[in-house]
């Protein structure tokens, strides 16, 4: 992920700054404690397709 995205990147839902998770392929918004997909190097920044933190927390 091209750091310079990562700086212009907000969550849909509360227009903060996401976090790069590497391990896992995603970008975590830890305010409303969600993360997005990276698809095929793209950022899936839809609202209705965030993973709750919880779940990835239970998947461990």
């Amino acid at each position: 992920m091209d750091t310079k995205l990562l700086d212009i990147v907000a969550c849909p839902m509360c227009h903060g700054r996401l976090v790069l998770d590497k391990a896992n392929q995603q970008l975590v918004c830890h305010f409303d404690k969600v993360a997005y997909e990276i698809k095929q190097g793209i950022p899936v920044l839809l609202a209705e397709q965030a993973i709750p933190l919880i779940e990835l927390q239970e998947d461990n």
